[in-house]
């Protein structure tokens, strides 16, 4: 028998583009010449709810009528939500630009309450062009019909995730047993109609449900369900991000009643057992291998992991693949202002991976007993060059967002390099270290690569925290690395932390004020509070003891077990400062608020700050740097130039000097040398090229250099020599 895989993303994640883990496995079953076909559940239901069809249905289904004023203002404007809808959906997706300009009369969609928001936000949109605003407008107006659906519908449905609150710290199955047990709800009507007809065309043997996040959970199961109850011959299997943090003790023997298979971790080799295992070219043994698979045996839960393969290296995994899923139909939307969660929620973006875990593998806060963070392994600059121009050819798209835990800074040098040397146009981000491997020059060239913007993780903005964190950075460190990178015009995101155990009401305002003066100094442009979450996996909560923590109970939950209800030794009550800390950083952001006294920002008292009220700007005093390492590369991003040779004369002396003219993408620009110099640099510049295959050291420069001149620190340091570094002479 022929196995034929079916793997899905069940509603909801995203959007705008897809979540990457099932193209990342159908890539993999390619290299294989396993037969799959992908589907992502959740666009499918959401283009069918959000279409003119879907909201006559909508408005006509039995269900609770509107109770609040707002949901009765939807209900009564319903012809206007069925007229507009079909073209708002096309512009989003991208199909209808020109829409854009009746959006924006604000005479056009239909208005609840959502739009209340626009007064703050007005001052917004001076930076922001037609398309833009019109894109947060019609945001805005899913958002009314997402508000009616809640009331009049389905009180689970959300964008990005839906019956979320079931998967989260779901200790017990019970919860989430019972829901399944309740008819299907609206929304789950829609989903089972869109699998059935999937079903009936794939006719797999084997079901793969991807299970990223919480929010994908109530759907995988409400899936598993129909498919278990109408194809019982098709065997299921569950992974994905859920599984693999939340899983890994699981003994519900009721979850089997869905699911026979539930893998861990790398799916790869997980999944080539489980399709050696059912197809009939398997020889007969008396054991089948499994690698970190959950399956029943004999009524009772069993997880098995026998098998003698080992998991693939990342340059054997193949590139991820798209097909199947359909690319024109994602649509983009701008839910707020904040620039880097608008790249999340806006445009098409191919998921890569530089690295597998994370070469850092050290943050207390962090999973780094997990394989996905523990197992480091990087994939060579050159393959994932191979891999981008094999992504840009089958999704026609040239946007990329390297999924990382940590990008290593040597491998974004090497892959910016090589993206510069195949003269690709992309454009990429990334999540990164805030270490100081970072220099200004470095950032140029993934500036000059295509890099747009970096997200890394500042946590507590205080040095003592930061050291029980095991970060590896301080905080002059990370202004000075966020300023190399603001300089060369890529934008920093900083994920920010509040909360963490034994941190004081004084840390936590220190902490604000070094945040309120990066703004300030303009080298951070976006951030977001989160607050510190106790999970299973990492040394907080593998050690508590250690971090002044204690667990409120040592109980294993059945189901899922990753977040951890604690004490912590100080007894600070840490959900007060929520608000006051996300406010202030919504006004930073925008540039404005930063001479408030913090204490305005909060309603109950908080001491003054004690750090200095010039800390950044101090820290980013630049020091000039002339001690370059022998083994620096050096790199020239420019052209050739072109030289004239002209004589100079001086108290009755004359020597010949050489002129060189250079042309950048904005400007012309000329620098003057001897003649001797002139020659040698013209020379140095074409071996240093970027289009070169060879790299040169600083070391091996200097030695060029010094074959026929000599002083080559005083050239090195002279005027001519610092306006080419202005222009793309790097030394990395």
């Amino acid at each position: 028998m022929k196995t034929k895989l079916f793997i899905i993303t069940p509603p909801f994640t995203q959007l705008n583009t897809p979540y990457p883990a099932t193209a990342y496995i159908k890539g993999f079953l390619n290299t294989k010449n396993i037969e799959s076909v992908q589907a992502d559940l959740g666009i499918d239901v959401i283009l069918e709810l959000f279409s003119k069809k879907g909201l006559e249905r909508l408005f006509q289904s039995n269900n609770p009528q509107p109770t609040t004023d707002n949901c009765k203002r939807i209900f009564a404007l319903q012809d206007e939500y069925i007229k507009t809808i079909d073209p708002v959906i096309q512009f989003l997706q991208g199909k209808n630009p020109t829409l854009a300009l009746q959006i924006c009369q604000e005479d056009f969609l239909p208005e609840a309450s959502r739009f209340a928001q626009l007064e703050e936000l007005d001052w917004a949109f001076g930076s922001m062009g037609t398309q833009d605003k019109a894109k947060h407008l019609a945001t805005l107006y899913l958002e009314d019909i997402s508000d009616f659906i809640v009331e009049c519908v389905d009180e689970n449905f959300g964008f990005s995730r839906y019956a979320e609150r079931l998967g989260r710290s779901a200790n017990s199955f019970d919860e989430l047993y019972q829901a399944l047990q309740q008819p299907p709800t609206y929304i789950d009507s829609i989903l089972i109609s869109l699998l059935k007809a999937k079903i009936e065309t794939v006719k797999p043997t084997l079901f793969l449900i991807s299970v990223p996040f919480p929010g994908n959970l109530y759907s995988a199961f409400r899936c598993a369900q129909w498919v278990k109850q109408n194809h019982p011959e098709i065997k299921i299997s569950m992974g994905g991000g859920f599984p693999n943090t939340e899983l890994r003790s699981l003994s519900d023997k009721r979850v089997f009643e869905f699911f026979d298979f539930i893998t861990l971790d790398d799916g790869e080799v997980p999944i080539e057992e489980l399709v050696d295992n059912l197809s009939s070219r398997a020889e007969p043994r008396d054991e089948k291998h499994y690698k970190r698979t959950f399956l029943l045996e004999n009524g009772e839960v069993v997880y098995k992991n026998n098998s003698l393969k080992h998991d693939y290296k990342q340059s054997q995994v193949g590139t991820p693949d798209y097909s199947d899923l359909p690319l024109d139909k994602y649509i983009s939307v701008i839910e707020i202002v904040n620039p880097m969660h608008r790249m999340w929620s806006d445009g098409r973006w191919n998921k890569l991976t530089m690295a597998h875990g994370c070469y850092w593998g050290k943050c207390t806060f962090c999973d780094i007993s997990l394989d996905y963070i523990k197992v480091y392994e990087p994939v060579a600059a050159s393959l994932l060059c191979d891999r981008i121009e094999e992504l840009i050819e089958q999704t026609g798209q040239n946007g990329f967002h390297f999924v990382d835990e940590a990008a290593p800074p040597a491998l974004m040098r090497a892959l910016a390099l090589e993206i510069l040397k195949r003269k690709l146009a992309v454009t990429w981000w990334t999540n990164i270290r805030f270490e100081k491997s970072f220099s200004k020059d470095l950032c140029l060239l993934l500036k000059a690569s295509g890099c747009i913007a970096v997200s890394g993780g500042l946590e507590v903005a205080s040095d003592r925290l930061l050291k029980l964190i095991d970060k590896g950075v301080t905080v002059e460190q990370v202004a000075k690395v966020t300023r190399n990178f603001t300089e060369a015009g890529i934008m920093v995101h900083a994920y920010l932390m509040y909360g963490y155990p034994t941190q004081t009401i004084q840390e936590t305002v220190d902490s604000l004020e070094m945040v309120r003066q990066l703004f300030e100094a303009g080298v951070l442009q976006s951030g977001f509070w989160h607050q510190f979450a106790l999970t299973a996996h990492s040394p907080v909560g593998l050690y508590p003891e250690k971090f002044g923590v204690t667990k409120k109970t040592e109980a294993i939950g059945t189901f899922a077990n990753n977040d951890i209800e604690y004490n912590d030794s100080t007894g600070i009550n840490h959900d007060k400062f929520s608000f006051g800390l996300k406010k202030s950083l919504f006004n930073f952001m925008h540039g404005i608020c930063f001479d408030y006294e913090l204490q305005e920002w909060f309603d109950f008292k908080i001491p003054r700050t004690k750090i200095h009220p010039d800390f950044i700007f101090n820290a980013l005093e630049e020091q000039n740097d002339f001690n370059t390492k022998p083994n620096a590369k050096v790199v020239w991003l420019g052209g050739k130039p072109s030289a004239e040779i002209f004589t100079k004369s001086k108290k009755g002396r004359s020597w010949e000097m050489m002129s060189l003219t250079f042309h950048d993408k904005k400007e012309s620009f000329a620098i003057q040398t001897s003649k001797e110099e002139g020659e040698w640099l013209t020379s140095i510049l074409s071996k240093i090229s970027i289009s070169n295959a060879k790299n040169y050291t600083f070391q091996e420069v200097k030695n060029d250099f010094e074959t026929t001149l000599e002083d080559f620190e005083l050239f090195w340091y002279s005027k001519p020599i610092n306006t080419l570094r202005e222009f793309g002479l790097l030394v990395l």
